[in-house]
């Protein structure tokens, strides 16, 4: 990694502008991918990343400057003309059909009559040599949110491509997943390719990245090589010189507060006891699973990828019905899902529209419109929504204030008990901080909350109690990291 500079460019996009409406999404933007490296694009939610590469893999016509390959100057008409050009794009969101096998999802776009069995062989040589495990006849449906972005990501290696660009591919993974993803990056680039990638995780990119490229609303602030920056400084120029005594994104926020009152006081709102449930095929997810969310504390729930946690928590929610046990669950209970868009918003629909979603179910007569505008305003101004009305769609706002807004709406009126999934997925630092904060407040003013998170520190920092969760078994453990991740990978035995 010593002649990065030697190296061609694999990928350059070179003075890109790109303006939506009135909003200069990017201003003037030049960027190079050198074969044989990792080149990591960072800024906040809303700085132009995903923006510019979506430039680079024919999403976008850029309304000024130009896109080379190799040196040679291509006009990247469609996804399909850069894959065809040997670039491969995973994107944030994911783009799967869910009625489909995963198997049947990799094949999609591929020239030929489609092969089941040859199908199914590509996607076990691909995603084994990625360390990504996959069932090639899964449906995509059944899946949880990390295997279908795994699924994504195997999709794109299987097209062999030349430039691959990651947008945030470890937010939904588990630890060891993650650092597996990380290692063949590494590998991928060090065989001569360029890798693209977008991240908010600070010690990722600088763990594996030859270069760095800094973009803050809409320019290029800061480009230089890995080695000679570290993570004040990359903070410094993505969010300006007020947050220079701010900690990064991996530091998540202050420790949580101890429990201090009696436990008449902080009585359980929300628990479950001996619950079990199996999935449509039959097998156990949950298995006499106990658990309890007094009120005024924030519960953490520990566990790698597939372990039963999202079965459990949408049991908890009331959104899955137990086949075995008993629940007992407040009267109001707010629930945010990690797949924001799969499951929380309609991205075509006004803010307000997504806000009436809440308690819909429940609603008789005509929709009280008027109420729901304030409520929308409300909302807008105590979580720092970003948007240009209630009106838009919730499409226009970027990732961090739909993810404040699917909050606000959940925490206004405040329930008794939320229930909360991946909250700071692919959100920046800022908008981290607000949602962790907000979580907090919650907490304080006698909410029961109950926190997930493949992001173990995250969970650490939030929570006042923690269980891990292993093979559908549950079990509260004491909150040290090393105690944790032995129970979250070998269950209570440890």
């Amino acid at each position: 990694m010593n002649d990065i500079e030697s190296r061609a460019p694999a990928l350059s996009l070179e003075g890109i502008s790109q303006r939506f409406h009135t909003a200069l999404a990017l201003d003037d933007v030049s960027f190079s991918a050198r074969a044989g490296t990792v080149h990591a694009l960072l800024g906040e939610n809303g700085a132009g990343k995903t923006t510019l590469m979506r430039v680079a893999f024919g999403l976008l016509a850029p309304q000024r400057g130009e896109v080379r390959l190799h040196g040679t100057v291509v006009r990247m008409t469609s996804p399909a003309f850069a894959l065809a050009s040997g670039i491969g794009m995973v994107q944030q969101h994911f783009s799967l059909v869910p009625a489909m096998t995963v198997a049947e999802n990799v094949s999609l776009g591929s020239r030929g009559l489609f092969d089941p069995v040859t199908a199914a062989e590509r996607v076990r040589v691909v995603s084994a040599k990625a360390g990504l495990v996959l069932d090639p006849h899964a449906v995509v449906r059944t899946l949880s949110v990390g295997a279908q972005q795994r699924c994504e990501i195997v999709k794109a290696l299987s097209r062999n491509v030349q430039v691959l660009i990651l947008d945030e591919p470890t937010a939904v993974l588990a630890p060891r997943e993650a650092t597996e993803l990380l290692h063949w990056i590494r590998a991928f680039a060090d065989a001569g390719n360029a890798v693209v990638l977008i991240t908010h995780k600070l010690r990722d990119a600088l763990a594996i990245a030859d270069e760095v490229t800094v973009l803050r609303r809409g320019r290029s602030v800061m480009s230089t090589r890995a080695r000679d920056t570290g993570e004040s400084a990359l903070t410094v120029a993505m969010f300006g010189e007020q947050s220079t005594n701010a900690r990064t994104i991996d530091a998540r926020g202050t420790p949580s507060r101890a429990i201090g009152a009696p436990d008449d006081v902080l009585t359980a709102v929300l628990s479950a006891v001996q619950v079990s449930l199996r999935d449509a095929r039959g097998v156990t997810r949950v298995r006499d699973a106990s658990l309890h969310v007094r009120a005024g504390e924030i519960v953490g729930l520990a566990a790698i990828e597939g372990a039963g946690q999202r079965e459990l928590l949408r049991l908890l929610a009331g959104r899955l019905v137990a086949d075995a046990g008993q629940l007992r669950q407040p009267t109001s209970i707010g629930f945010v899902p990690e797949d924001r868009h799969g499951d929380a918003l309609i991205l075509d629909a006004s803010l307000v529209e997504n806000v009436a979603l809440r308690d819909a179910s429940m609603r008789r007569g005509r929709m009280p419109w008027h109420a729901l505008r304030d409520a929308t305003a409300a909302i807008i101004a105590r979580f720092d929504v970003r948007a240009p009305s209630a009106a838009v769609a919730a499409r226009t706002l970027s990732g961090g204030n739909q993810q404040k807004l699917v909050l606000g709406r959940e925490l206004v009126p405040q329930p008794q008990a939320l229930v909360v999934e991946n909250p700071s997925r692919g959100l920046d630092f800022r908008a981290t901080l607000a949602v962790h904060a907000a979580l907090r407040s919650a907490r304080d003013t006698g909410s029961a909350v109950l926190l997930y998170s493949s992001d173990l520190d995250e969970v650490l920092a939030l929570a006042d109690r923690v269980y891990a969760m292993h093979e559908g078994l549950v079990t509260e453990v004491v909150r040290d990291r090393d105690v944790v991740g032995r129970a979250m990978l070998r269950g209570a035995s440890t």
